[in-house]
């Protein structure tokens, strides 16, 4: 499973501050004709490992073709609203969904997807990954960043000094954190404007400013697990 995520994070204040959250955990809501365009038939078709992942199909719901999705976006109600086009990959190949009906359930939206009306089809779509192309994610406020973008990203101290790749990116109740693979092990260092002090995504870089002890401490941790 790629790991392009349609979930965003933020850079929070000062450690520890109380804004330390994901942008939106709420779904905005807009029209789909304003945020989720229609499927050009006439566009070629995105490669696979470079769109997105936004849900994966549960399970069916009901008799009537309609499945449950797990969602891997911040924004659930845009991005499943009505005429809103995905790509799965099946035997079948590469095909296009298109949502014809929707609302969220616990969290999760109910989907129902043109031409899919019996529940022997709705289990056919079970396990498939629901992708869309990196071009129509939506815009994020300054600050803010996909985790597609961050993984990978290279780190390093404001004094040059390597601290390794970014692996995943980890969100709690008391903020975001950077799983960093480098020669110390698995680091893992606040998403915060005092310490990631530098973030360049046209150079893949991060730099940082990491408190008296905090890389030493994780080294300790790598090494006793």
């Amino acid at each position: 499973m790629a790991g392009r995520r349609d979930s965003s994070f933020r850079t929070r204040g000062r450690s520890g501050a109380a804004d330390a959250r994901p942008v939106n955990p709420e779904p905005r809501v807009a029209s789909p004709e304003s945020e989720v365009p229609s499927l050009d038939s006439r566009a070629p078709i995105p490669e696979w490992n470079d769109m997105v992942l936004v849900g994966i199909v549960a399970r069916p719901h009901g008799l009537g073709g309609q499945v449950i999705v797990n969602p891997e976006t911040d924004f659930i109600e845009v991005r499943f609203a009505p005429g809103a086009t995905f790509w799965t990959r099946s035997t079948r190949g590469d095909e296009p969904l298109v949502v014809a009906t929707a609302r969220v359930q616990n969290g999760r939206p109910v989907v129902g997807f043109a031409g899919c009306t019996t529940i022997d089809q709705a289990q056919q779509l079970s396990g498939l990954e629901l992708r869309v192309s990196a071009e129509r994610l939506q815009p994020l406020d300054a600050g803010s960043y996909y985790q597609h973008e961050l993984v990978g990203c290279a780190v390093e101290t404001t004094n040059g000094e390597r601290v390794g790749e970014v692996a995943r990116v980890e969100g709690g109740a008391t903020g975001s954190l950077l799983a960093i693979d480098g020669p110390r092990g698995e680091i893992l260092i606040p998403f915060a404007v005092d310490i990631c002090v530098e973030i360049d995504m046209t150079a893949r870089r991060i730099r940082i400013d990491p408190p008296d002890g905090l890389l030493e401490l994780n080294e300790k941790v790598a090494r006793s697990e």
